[in-house]
């Protein structure tokens, strides 16, 4: 293998001009730095990334951290955001964090340790002042943290009403709606949408809250205890996870979907196709939100200006199967 001395050799320059070229670090007049490059190529020469990190602070890394792998939802963020960072020659460094705060700052070690050159969040559990000492670029996904922080989110408030008047539109009158974790900002702000639309719907009186936690199995068994107490002829599920568990449930109470209940979930992830009936939800771009954080990133670490600090993506209804109610009265 061989290193810098032997580029240097090659080129009849010495170490310190070739580590310049490497780093563009220092003046190389561009006669000298053709011979440097003709000589790397030459000799098949490729920079120890380890050292040049640990040189220059700067490692062509950033680091994404997700609450949760397993929901479907965030593989497709994570895929635009490689796509993207693949255009640049930056390498992405996934965390995956368990919804555990803990194991989100041990990750934040790790890539410090790293000199990744930017970290984007899809988790909003850390204090401002945390994020503050991190001193690296941020930009923050799904999930706003604080108004200093770059952002990219969909309109989760409105995108609830629109859910609740969906079922509303389709002739349910008792609409329950499955509740992501409290902690989680659009968890809030989807559970915020559905209490003024019941409200505006003249239904305040008849809201029915289930605990699901963004988790298909924990809705699919807090709907099935909700059902033995409850009457509701519509579910209004926080996420699509949640909504197939609420459509498991629905099914092995021996209802039918959408005759008995009408479901809705919300995301758009591809699952909610291949159901049966399929799942009506409110679709998020998903890809569109994790490109656009990649590139406010990219803005970011090479020093230019922002056009705006804040971005809120619309959403879009789908109406599937699941909630093309036949016979309404």
């Amino acid at each position: 293998m061989a290193t810098i001395r032997d580029v240097a050799k090659r080129a009849g320059v010495s170490v310190a001009t070739v580590s310049r070229v490497l780093n563009q670090n220092g003046y190389v007049n561009e006669e000298t730095e053709r011979r440097v490059r003709q000589a790397m190529k030459e000799l098949n020469y490729k920079p120890n990334e380890v050292a040049r990190a640990l040189f220059k602070k700067t490692s062509k890394t950033v680091g994404l951290i997700v609450p949760d792998i397993t929901n479907p939802f965030f593989p497709e963020l994570v895929r635009a955001v490689e796509d993207v960072m693949n255009i640049y020659d930056y390498t992405v460094i996934l965390c995956n964090s368990d919804e555990k705060v803990e194991k989100e700052r041990e990750y934040i070690e790790v890539l410090k340790q790293k000199y990744v050159d930017g970290v984007i969040l899809t988790t909003n559990q850390f204090a401002p002042e945390e994020v503050e000492e991190w001193d690296v670029p941020i930009v923050v996904l799904d999930r706003p943290l604080h108004e200093r922080y770059p952002s990219v989110v969909a309109d989760n408030y409105e995108g609830a009403r629109l859910a609740t008047r969906h079922l509303y539109e389709v002739g349910c009158r008792r609409i329950a709606h499955i509740q992501g974790p409290n902690h989680v900002v659009n968890a809030m702000e989807r559970f915020r949408g559905y209490q003024d639309e019941m409200r505006a719907l003249g239904l305040g009186d008849r809201q029915l809250v289930i605990q699901g936690n963004y988790q298909l199995k924990q809705a699919k068994e807090a709907v099935m205890a909700a059902l033995a107490e409850h009457d509701m002829d519509g579910i209004f599920a926080g996420n699509d996870a949640m909504a197939v568990g609420a459509l498991k449930a629905v099914q092995q109470c021996g209802l039918r979907v959408p005759d008995d209940i009408a479901i809705i979930g919300y995301d758009g992830i591809p699952l909610t196709e291949m159901t049966t009936p399929e799942l009506s939800t409110v679709s998020q771009p998903i890809y569109e939100m994790g490109a656009m954080a990649a590139r406010i990133l990219i803005k970011q670490i090479e020093g230019k200006p922002l056009e705006k600090l804040h971005y809120q993506l619309p959403v879009q209804l789908v109406v599937r199967q699941s909630t093309s109610r036949r016979g309404l009265t």
